[in-house]
């Protein structure tokens, strides 16, 4: 063998042996952690609870970096163009994961295939709520009150593609109804109107919605799942209200770039897993009415499932309603 050919063969066999040495030590400094929305919503403060948990776990720190702007998009193509070495990682969700496929044309990635994926976060539940001056007590005078009123029914929502967007273009598909939409810059905005009497309905997440229905502010007609929500404990469910067929949780989800070694994956999920069974973590999440995914959902192959589950449900849901949106 001539000094080249020694040199290069000496060079592999030093790569090969570090890459055992570099993930038995991961991570030597702090990682970025992508969160695609503005600070202050629900995904960045579950973020923020769980990455404060997984920093102590990995002994680095996690600092958070919120990307925001189409629907999430612009962060998750972030990541996609980050080294693949577990020093930048995100959090998606229901919008950016799944219902993307389907409401964006020129969508720049595939939310299954161009990500490492970690493990699932949490799932929240969806609340239909309305105005207080709407003349409806319950969902199914809801129902009736829209069929009845779906020309003039104000349907807000957070902007094209959020979670108040998609879960109601759902709702009303159920019911039959192709109402008014009135997008807003955000779920604060469109709360307010809320409030305010401005519009009529909103279908969102029980963090984003709670402290108005413990007020007294609006109303809430029901839950979108089999049980109740201990964050509203005296919300009845769909189930029971009379509209089964409306059931829907949105989630977030740990993902990091495509080729991220399977070892520095496994060490982050070890790490999140741990977060979620933090006892702090878990009353945490509680109070903002936030559920723990499944032993399943948390795992890298149980989310890789998941979101392809999550994509082949939302897809129809949209094409049907024929929205698109450009990133």
């Amino acid at each position: 063998m001539n000094r080249r050919n020694l040199l290069a063969a000496a060079a592999a066999a030093l790569v090969a042996g570090a890459s055992p040495v570099a993930a038995q030590t991961y991570p030597t400094r702090p990682i970025t952690m992508i969160i695609p929305f503005a600070a202050g919503g629900p995904t960045d403060v579950v973020a923020r609870i769980v990455a404060e948990s997984m920093s102590r776990n990995l002994g680095q720190a996690i600092v958070i970096e919120n990307v925001s702007g189409a629907g999430g998009t612009t962060g998750s193509t972030r990541l996609t163009t980050q080294a693949a070495d577990g020093y930048s990682i995100m959090i998606g969700h229901t919008g950016t994961h799944a219902a993307s496929v389907a409401l964006y044309p020129n969508l720049r990635y595939h939310p299954v295939n161009d990500f490492a994926p970690i493990g699932l976060v949490n799932t929240n539940a969806i609340l239909i709520t309305a105005k207080n001056a709407l003349p409806a007590n319950n969902l199914a005078e809801f129902v009736a009150w829209l069929k009845a009123n779906e020309r003039n029914a104000n349907n807000a929502h957070a902007g094209i593609g959020s979670v108040s967007h998609t879960t109601c273009l759902l709702l009303n598909s159920i019911i039959g109804v192709n109402p008014q939409t009135v997008p807003y810059r955000g779920t604060g905005p469109a709360m307010n109107d809320l409030v305010a009497g401005q519009v009529d309905y909103l279908c969102d997440q029980v963090v984003n919605v709670a402290p108005q229905v413990r007020a007294g502010t609006i109303k809430a007609f029901a839950v979108a799942q089999q049980q109740r929500n201990p964050a509203l404990p005296n919300v009845p469910t769909t189930v029971e209200a009379g509209l089964p067929g409306y059931q829907v949780v949105v989630w977030n989800a740990m993902l990091a770039p495509k080729g991220t070694p399977e070892a520095v994956v496994t060490r982050l999920n070890e790490a999140l897993r741990a977060a979620l069974a933090d006892p702090n973590v878990k009353s945490r999440l509680a109070e903002l009415g936030a559920d723990l995914p499944t032993d399943v959902q948390a795992t890298p192959a149980g989310l890789r499932a998941f979101l392809e589950s999550e994509i082949a449900r939302w897809t129809p849901v949209i094409k049907a309603a024929g929205v698109t949106a450009t990133n």
